[in-house]
């Protein structure tokens, strides 16, 4: 293994209202080197809505750094494309950003938003769902 990813490791979470109908979720799968500062992974974002907003899969890429904020002790911040198709009767699609800001504990627990086209979610529960690590040990 790479000196660079010791102390790496997988969280998995989600960003928003989840049990609140037609609310937009986003929902995380990261892989996190803290030494660099980075993480990287996938965002699948779900809305109980018909159209091309209702599933959206984004690679992000992003950054995490400890914050000594009170309770949340890390700031991660995420950044990524997706194609967004136009929704009917238009046609076409186009590259679309997706960003997404969260301050956490250490178990990957707190408060954040995220965006996308046409979106806004700000001020959402983060929650962490147990991760690979939890379950391996």
């Amino acid at each position: 293994m790479s000196d660079l990813l010791v102390g790496a490791y997988l969280a998995n979470g989600t960003i928003g209202n989840v049990g609140t109908p037609g609310a937009p979720i986003a929902k995380f799968s990261l892989v996190v080197v803290p030494s660099q500062h980075t993480v990287t992974g996938t965002v699948v974002i779900t809305q109980a809505i018909n159209g091309p907003d209702s599933h959206i899969v984004v690679q992000v890429k992003g950054k995490i750094y400890s914050a000594g904020l009170g309770k949340y002790t890390q700031l991660v911040s995420l950044h990524g494309q997706y194609v967004q198709s136009f929704p009917p009767p238009a046609i076409g699609a186009f590259l679309a950003d997706f960003d997404a800001h969260f301050a956490i504990d250490n178990a990957w627990n707190g408060i954040g938003g995220f965006s996308y086209y046409q979106h806004h979610i700000e001020n959402v529960p983060v929650a962490s769902v147990k991760n690979l690590q939890e379950e391996l040990a």
